[in-house]
């Protein structure tokens, strides 16, 4: 499919990092975007471009944890001719390449310390000299970097400048992860199923049903955006009904009961710990039982309340406890009146 570029979400921490990102893009300064893996940080790279005096200009983008570290200053700085072995006639890097226009560097905490000494004399005196070269050339670039890491962190453990980081960071954008974007879940939910219901040529868009809801509102969405529009497209082309709201996710795609024996993940503690571990199972009722469906659905709520108190009121890791899906715990929860 093609290249997402709109922006979509309705929560209040999404807008104000995109609205950041807006008025910092007018002034020729560098910025650093930072986000967990899938926030959209290469959406907001580019709109910092597009809405600059720079947006007609070369746009260039550097992976930097893509680059071997042997490498990685050829690629940003060029090279002469004999520079290295190899090298056999001269070569632009991507600041020549960018020059009036902006160079994304991604991955930013992965470039090696030779490296950050040299970007740290080009965002200073807007100089770069190649590889093999004498004499430095000028060149005129807005640079915009990310990464995922926390940078002030990684220059205390002195793997990271300080001073670079002090240049680089005139403003810095950091893109809300996808579980703090109140609201987002089903509205990005809706426009990738949307779309890929198209794709597959479906007369109309039958929405999701409530166990697919409540499971996207329950996922902790490591993968952030990205990996809620991988979900969303595999549950759609996986639905054999179009005409039935589509009510069920796969979030793990590797999972499977034919999986190679020592290759699955280990559980955490508290999803795979039993009760017993950690605290004794619910007492039964004592004495004669005159109400048999009360007693069951009293020993049921102690149960319940118990488990939720030891997995620290996450729905979730008690649901795995217990061995209910997500759904039935939250149903088994509101029917005992412990909704949190």
């Amino acid at each position: 499919m093609e290249r997402e570029t709109q922006f979509i979400g309705q929560s209040a921490a999404f807008q104000d990092a995109v609205e950041r990102a807006s008025q910092a893009a007018t002034l020729d300064r560098p910025v650093l975007v930072i986000g967990e893996r899938g926030t959209g940080k290469e959406l907001i790279a580019e709109r910092l471009h597009r809405l600059s005096a720079r947006w007609d200009k070369p746009y260039v983008i550097l992976n930097c944890a893509a680059m071997p570290e042997t490498l990685i200053e050829a690629e940003l700085f060029g090279h002469e001719a004999g520079a290295f072995t190899g090298a056999t006639r001269s070569r632009a890097g991507r600041f020549e390449e960018a020059d009036g226009g902006t160079l994304f560097l991604d991955e930013l905490a992965t470039m090696s310390s030779g490296a950050q000494e040299r970007l740290l004399r080009a965002v200073e005196y807007g100089e770069i000299t190649r590889v093999g070269a004498s004499r430095p050339t000028r060149v005129d670039v807005r640079i915009v970097a990310a990464t995922n890491e926390h940078l002030p962190a990684l220059v205390e453990e002195n793997r990271f400048r300080a001073d670079l980081l002090d240049r680089l960071s005139f403003e810095v954008i950091t893109l809300p992860p996808l579980r703090a974007r109140e609201g987002d879940i089903e509205v990005l939910a809706t426009y990738f199923g949307q779309r890929m219901a198209a794709v597959l040529g479906w007369d109309e868009w039958p929405g999701f049903g409530p166990r697919a809801l409540a499971a996207m509102e329950g996922h902790d969405w490591p993968g952030n955006v990205r990996e809620l529009r991988n979900v969303i497209e595999r549950a759609i082309y996986r639905w054999a009904d179009p005409e039935r709201p589509v009510d069920a996710l796969t979030f793990d795609p590797f999972a499977s009961p034919w999986q190679p024996a020592g290759s699955k993940p280990a559980a955490t503690p508290a999803a795979s710990a039993p009760a017993s571990e950690t605290m004794p199972p619910a007492a039964a009722p004592s004495g004669p039982v005159n109400d048999l469906r009360a007693a069951v659905d009293g020993y049921e709520k102690q149960i319940l309340a118990d488990t939720m108190a030891r997995c620290r009121y996450n729905q979730k890791v008690a649901a795995e406890a217990l061995g209910l899906s997500y759904d039935q715990i939250r149903h088994a929860l509101k029917k005992h009146g412990l909704n949190p």
